[in-house]
């Protein structure tokens, strides 16, 4: 733990400094551009070629797609526990969304004209889900349900395999009960690279969605142009901020939740009104280490990526939190301050609010989607919501009358800019 206190001369520089450490370093950004080059010449061989590198997993292009067979024999062996799990989030998280949808409108401007909007769904959509030592099953729900609530067409979704060329049973009865079908075996920058260019086995897609680590939220950065990103949500982060009214036993586990995602890079605050409010957390974060399997690689996290800050109030607190922007932010204070806080504080990708909402909620069941903007990128983009699957294309329609009233006012801008067939275009047809 990294200790930081408003009184010191250094505190906004040696905020920035740990911030900073989420950027991706040039090595990275290096090795991913190489990779993605290589998917681009060499289609299906490199992507095999990388899932050997990284995965251990020996694939030609023709074993790239999970059979059916696969597929239903992974929802077979799911307990019926965890099954029930997957049907209660997919139904919150549909029914969240479902609220979200946009509706096409059509209106009459102030020259008299019809304008409005439409929305389509977008084409092909490819839905990034981590795997590896951590399978995230939920991120299926968190993706897929929005992008069928939408209605895109076709969705592709990719995820890494063992060494022997398996997907976690959780990941495929998810995408299973959500419906999806063309499920890829692929993962990391080589899947993004297949995604965006496209290879003999596997067509490219319009939009890229999901979660991942550095590497493969850098490839994503990197093919933003080629295809659309959703945002670019990296290694998991939380802030806290409390004061003497929290209950320091939930908030050492919730520092200890988004820890133990274990890639080193993550980034978890604690910002607090009192020393005495952190000592404590310190002391709870020490005794319930012992008590998780992941403990190793969570303490990696903890020591690297995890910054204590006394704020002299929480006025300041609301500050920091701006500052940093942070993927999921959790506001446990005595309920007074409460709405304040959230007045104050825009930049967060989701708010928890209160000792009883642990961000794994919003990580598992609450409904919005957990694939939210990490590094900073809150200050300009937000969480995944079922809009980001839908083109929306504006409409326009004039008429005599109309364009007649709209004429002065083109003809004027026509002046100004210096484009006299613009201001002819409008004029001839009145």
């Amino acid at each position: 733990m990294r200790p930081l206190h408003h009184a010191s001369k250094t505190f906004g520089d040696d905020l920035a400094a740990f911030c900073r450490g989420a950027l991706v370093p040039r090595e990275i950004a290096e090795s991913v551009a190489a990779i993605l080059a290589d998917v681009r010449a060499r289609g299906d061989e490199a992507v095999g070629y990388y899932a050997a590198k990284f995965d251990g997993a020996k694939l030609r292009g023709r074993d790239f797609p999970v059979p059916p067979a696969l597929v239903a024999a992974a929802v077979k062996r799911l307990p019926a526990a965890e099954m029930r799990a997957l049907k209660a989030a997919h139904e919150s998280i549909a029914d969240f969304h479902r609220h979200a949808l946009p509706e096409n409108w059509m209106a009459k401007n102030k020259q008299g004209a019809q304008v409005g909007e439409k929305f389509d769904p977008i084409r092909r959509v490819g839905l990034y889900i981590p795997g590896g030592q951590v399978p995230l099953v939920s991120t299926v729900l968190m993706t897929a349900t929005l992008a069928k609530i939408a209605g895109c067409p076709q969705i592709a979704a990719f995820t890494p395999s063992n060494s022997d060329g398996k997907v976690a049973d959780g990941v495929l009865a998810a995408l299973h009960l959500v419906g999806v079908t063309e499920i890829y075996r692929i993962g990391g920058v080589q899947a993004i690279g297949a995604m965006a260019f496209g290879t003999t086995t596997i067509a490219p897609v319009d939009k890229i969605f999901g979660p991942g680590n550095a590497y493969v939220c850098e490839a994503k950065r990197q093919v933003f142009g080629t295809v659309g990103i959703d945002s670019l949500p990296g290694p998991s982060e939380v802030m806290i901020i409390a004061d003497e009214t929290a209950n320091v036993a939930f908030i050492a586990a919730d520092l200890l939740a988004q820890a133990e995602h274990g890639s080193g890079r993550e980034k978890v605050f604690l910002v607090a009104t009192s020393a005495d409010v952190i000592a404590r957390v310190a002391s709870e974060i020490r005794t319930q280490l012992q008590l998780i399997t992941r403990s190793e690689k969570t303490q990696r996290v903890l020591e690297e990526g995890f910054l204590a800050i006394e704020a002299a109030s929480l006025a300041q607190a609301a500050d920091i939190a701006n500052y940093v922007a942070p993927e999921h932010l959790e506001l446990v204070v005595a309920e007074p301050a409460v709405k304040k806080l959230i007045d104050a504080i825009t930049t967060a990708g989701a708010i928890m609010i209160g000792n009883h909402t642990p961000t794994a909620l919003g990580d598992f069941v609450a409904g919005p989607s957990h694939v939210l903007p990490t590094a900073r990128a809150a200050r300009f983009s937000s969480g995944l919501r079922v809009a980001d699957f839908l083109r929306r294309t504006s409409i326009i329609r004039y008429d005599k009358p109309s364009v007649k009233k709209a004429e002065p006012i083109v003809a004027a801008f026509a002046a100004m800019e210096k484009l006299d067939a613009h201001g002819r275009s409008v004029r001839i047809r009145t």
